[in-house]
């Protein structure tokens, strides 16, 4: 019988509590709106190591507000062969410090695993620098943690950077997986659902990743760079599965649909959402769209198959600006795209961007008029984060805008712009907010859509959360 150790620890450390999809980092404390969403990444990589014959653990330590020592405890009692820890690029040290903790504790009992979209673009420079990582996941990353789990020879996988006696080597870049349909559900045993819910009505959410991949390179994104601009569906047979599974097997009949455009391919939208509508299953979801697609018949059918919300990328009431991030849209379609949704009676949460390198007072102003005159459901206004991988980020490096800044992502800017410096656009950053939520339309709409306690209860917990934003 074999001894061998098969414990896999998974982990969100205990850092500040983030959305950590490698696209986003967006952190919740900051911002308003924001629910913390369930560690899908590390679901998928539970249900490849059972298949592989090893058991799992996953813990969010982040939503939890645990601390190093919480861990450390943990990582005593579970003594894993393998640790695999998500690192964020605004969190990149203190997320590092549980692997330097796992090596001190376990020695090389213990392979130390780092993945997050910072190993996809600058895993040498961070390895280099931190020598308790044994190995970096670099970009889509299941099917290259299988192999390591099946004990192919390192210099044989592709996708990842690891370090060989006193020498760091990084294999080529793993082609992206072509049949998402080839993965299994994500290990949603392995987490307590009910941490995870709808901020409006305080019900299981969990998150279904529908496609990957955009293929528009906008300035400020990682969708592109992490995921390709070709977009790799799932077919609907295989979404409605882990639908159903969701809903049979975990009580959770809201969603998330999870991709860089749901609505991009608008066949395959409507084929998923006819199939839940002849499913007969109750659900509601919220997903995403670009603020140019206004195909009525297409939304008319996602209301229908019950989505409730999208969220779309407005980013700025400048045309000027739009056309400067690469957005391909102009505000003529954002406003026809937000009358289509209202009038199918689907809310918007409008996201908006400041604090780009030609953002000026006056486009500023702009966004927050447009902003009022669209008059939708909810509203983030982000100010702009560097993440290492974007074209924003080569710009900051070239063009000399400041010493990048981590410390409140999407908070307070990363850098300043060519006019305006960094206090100067988080002091509109707070304007934006305040002038948007606290207008007596805004407050008087979103009041006559209260249906439950639960809903008012949150509503005034986001109102505080404005008036007393420093």
């Amino acid at each position: 019988m074999s001894t061998e150790n098969k414990k896999i620890y998974l982990i969100y450390p205990p850092s500040p509590l983030m959305n950590r999809e490698e696209r986003c980092q967006q952190p919740t404390d900051d911002l308003i709106v924001i629910p913390p969403l369930p560690p899908l990444d590390l679901m998928y990589l539970a249900s490849i190591a059972r298949q592989k014959g090893f058991e799992p653990t996953i813990k969010d330590y982040s939503l939890a507000k645990a601390s190093l020592e919480d861990f450390k405890k943990d990582l005593n009692e579970i003594k894993p062969r393998y640790l695999v820890v998500n690192v964020a690029t605004p969190t990149l040290e203190s997320d590092l410090e549980t692997l330097l903790e796992a090596k001190e504790l376990l020695g090389e009992s213990v392979v130390t695993i780092a993945k997050g979209a910072h190993f996809s673009f600058l895993p040498l420079e961070v390895m280099q620098t931190h020598d308790f990582i044994d190995i970096a996941l670099c970009g889509e990353c299941e099917l290259t943690f299988g192999e390591i789990l099946e004990g192919k020879p390192l210099r044989e996988i592709e996708g990842i950077c690891y370090r060989q006696d006193f020498e760091i080597i990084q294999t080529r870049r793993r082609p992206f997986n072509e049949n998402l349909d080839a993965l299994p559900y994500p290990a949603r045993d392995l987490i307590d659902n009910s941490l995870y819910i709808r901020p409006d009505n305080n019900k299981k959410q969990a998150v279904i990743k529908v496609s990957r991949g955009c293929p528009y390179h906008c300035f400020f994104c990682l969708a592109t760079p992490l995921n390709g601009r070709i977009v790799r569906y799932r077919s609907a047979e295989n979404i409605l599965g882990e639908i159903k599974e969701c809903v049979e097997k975990y009580g959770i009949n809201n969603f998330i649909f999870w991709s860089d455009i749901f609505n991009l391919d608008k066949n395959k939208t409507r084929e998923l959402c006819q199939k839940i509508i002849d499913s007969g299953l109750k659900i509601t979801f919220s997903t995403n769209t670009r603020a140019d697609s206004a195909d009525v018949q297409t939304i008319k059918l996602m209301k229908k198959a019950g989505c409730r919300l999208v969220s779309m990328g407005i980013e700025s009431g400048s045309q000027y600006m739009l056309d400067k991030m690469g957005k391909n849209i102009t505000l003529n379609q954002v406003e026809n795209t937000v009358k289509a949704f209202k009038k199918a009676g689907i809310q918007i949460y409008a996201y908006y961007v400041i604090g780009l390198p030609w953002e000026t007072k006056d486009t500023i102003n702009e966004t927050l008029s447009f902003a009022k005159k669209l008059n939708c459901d909810y509203a983030s206004f982000y100010t702009a984060a560097a993440l290492v991988g974007t074209t924003f980020y080569e710009y900051v490096e070239n063009n000399c805008l400041g010493v990048l800044n981590y410390s409140h992502p999407y908070y307070y800017p990363s850098v300043r712009t060519h006019s305006l410096t960094a206090d100067e656009v988080f002091m509109y950053h707070k304007k934006l907010v305040r002038e948007y939520y606290l207008r007596p339309r805004y407050i008087l709409k979103m009041l006559l859509q209260i249906r439950s306690f639960v809903q008012l209860k949150n509503y005034i917990k986001a109102g505080l959360r404005i008036l007393n934003r420093k």
